[in-house]
């Protein structure tokens, strides 16, 4: 073997949870990540186990989506989600029953929205977790913890690293309480570092994190193997470079393998399409995806063709094959120096299938056919770390993998107007648990806890970021808006001997995350 290379999936989305509403369009973000991510994942998964075909894959599961998965209410609906879907893709059967290729392609969607659905209700019972759980104890699949609501942490320590410190404990505590045993590693939340964090970690008992590759190559002292090795931090917990040429090559829709002509179009969307306004009252609302696509990529020209599966797989296959050979001589090159090199290629999990709905089929080609290289190894990181333990020590640099290098992208004139607020939510919440950390009563200690639920929400770094892109800005922002509200409303009647208790109940209704969230982590 020349070398290993570990696939590190980071699975996350923000908590989207609305049960003061029938129905929410935001919620459809969990819905489509299932139908089109997380279940062809496991399925891809367990088809390689029951092959045979030995493989390593690390996925991250961040305490947001670990909630969301498990929550009955959001059950309930992805139940009524895939039963529309399956209403929808029979019309469109009906519809184009005379057409010789939309027709295909309107039976394959029915086809594949009624496998989701058998699998989500009758094979799994509704329980994704308890799937990826099974995987984990087989040794194919190990699965990582990440910061309570994936707080971007350079910021929140730059504020308090007692904040900080409460966003990793607490997404450690989420973890072991859904898999029963800590994780070794840990996601950092856009693989964002600051001076500070690996003390954090190792309190943790995180072993190992993934940074960008400028967070390694500006360390200090300077890397003696670039890339190609963990390096362990003053502190104690390895970290990982991501390979920034390995990762262009799969999710750049410009450089990569997602724009390929023969790849299904993401945007145009059969709910959405003009060309199908018919479809309106079986649409569920304005501006919805269903995920019926009937056109692919198609290249430059304006007007898009049809999508072609058997071409569509011919291509995964062929991409497959040239990720391969490029990662295979990638470790040749580097053959002859005087350790193993390990590449690790980490992606956002919903690139496959989501975005690039060949994505699954790629990542599985790929794994059976790394099975038999005799150039190239899969290993996860803590595999590797635990029979390569002698590791040079360094300090990495200040970094992200967001635009630019670094958190420019959470702090920008369009949403730098939120950390004031959350800075005196912190403070008020370190005030608050600190003063009444004696004996608490049980009214007090209900709204430390929501009060704790209600920073945390406000914390998560997707708020910041959909305000920058634009893409639900409005949401984002009335998101950050009530959690703020809500805190300190909460934080007003703390020690009150009036409080509210409609309210407090109404918000551990509304934003009921982590039931055991441990508040005293906030004390200083």
């Amino acid at each position: 073997m020349a070398g290993s290379l570990a696939l590190v999936l980071h699975a996350h989305l923000p908590f989207v949870r609305h049960p003061e509403h029938a129905q929410f369009l935001e919620e459809d973000w969990l819905f489509e990540a299932i139908t089109e991510t997380y279940i062809p994942l496991l399925r891809m998964m367990q088809r390689l186990r029951e092959d045979n075909v030995r493989f390593r894959l690390t996925m991250s599961l961040t305490p947001t989506l670990c909630a969301m998965l498990q929550d009955d209410l959001l059950r309930k609906r992805y139940v009524g989600h895939l039963d529309w879907l399956i209403d929808l893709a029979q019309s469109e059967v009906t519809r184009n029953q005379a057409h010789p290729q939309l027709g295909k392609l309107s039976l394959f969607y029915r086809d594949l929205f009624c496998e989701s659905r058998r699998l989500f209700v009758e094979e799994w019972k509704c329980d994704l977790l308890s799937v990826f759980a099974e995987l984990r104890k087989t040794g194919s699949l190990e699965l990582i913890g990440c910061a309570a609501t994936h707080g971007l942490l350079p910021l929140i320590y730059q504020q308090s690293p007692q904040a900080a410190r409460a966003q990793v404990l607490i997404g450690r505590d989420a973890f072991t309480e859904v898999f029963g045993e800590e994780a070794s590693g840990f996601w950092l939340p856009e693989c964002a570092y600051g001076t500070g964090l690996d003390s954090i970690l190792q309190e943790a008992n995180a072993r190992w994190f993934v940074l960008d590759a400028h967070g390694i190559m500006f360390g200090e002292p300077r890397p003696q193997r670039a890339v190609y090795a963990p390096y362990y931090t003053p502190a104690g917990p390895a970290a990982y470079a991501r390979d920034r040429d390995s990762s262009r090559q799969v999710w750049s829709a410009r450089e990569g393998y997602p724009g390929d002509p023969a790849y299904r179009e993401f945007y145009r969307d059969v709910a959405l399409d003009p060309a199908t306004e018919s479809l309106g009252k079986a649409t569920r609302g304005a501006g919805q995806f269903s995920g019926i696509k009937y056109h692919r990529v198609t290249g430059g020209k304006k007007e898009k063709e049809y999508y072609n599966l058997v071409a569509a797989e011919e291509t995964a296959a062929r991409h497959a094959d040239h990720f391969l050979r490029e990662r295979e001589e990638q470790l040749r090159r580097l053959n002859g120096l005087n350790f193993d090199p390990i590449v690790v290629v980490p992606f956002d999990a919903e690139l496959f299938g989501h975005w690039w709905f060949e994505g699954p089929r790629f990542l599985e080609l790929f794994i059976r056919k790394a099975a038999a290289s005799q150039t190239l190894q899969l290993t996860t990181p803590s595999e590797f770390l635990a029979s390569h333990s002698t590791q040079q020590i360094l300090e990495p640099a200040a970094s992200s993998w967001g635009e630019n290098g670094h958190l420019g992208v959470w702090l920008d004139p369009g949403n730098a107007w939120i950390y004031p607020h959350l800075h005196m939510a912190t403070r008020n919440m370190m005030t608050g648990a600190s003063t009444h950390a004696g004996n608490p009563s049980p009214v007090t200690e209900r709204l430390l806890k929501q009060m704790a639920r209600e920073l945390l929400l406000a914390q998560s770094s997707d708020w910041a970021f959909l305000m920058k892109n634009g893409t639900a800005r409005e949401y984002a922002t009335k998101r950050t808006r009530e959690h703020l509200f809500r805190f300190n409303r909460l934080y007003a009647e703390l020690g009150s001997d009036e409080v509210n208790e409609r309210f407090l109940s109404d918000c551990e209704w509304r934003d009921n995350i982590f039931p055991k969230v441990n508040w005293r982590y906030y004390i200083t």
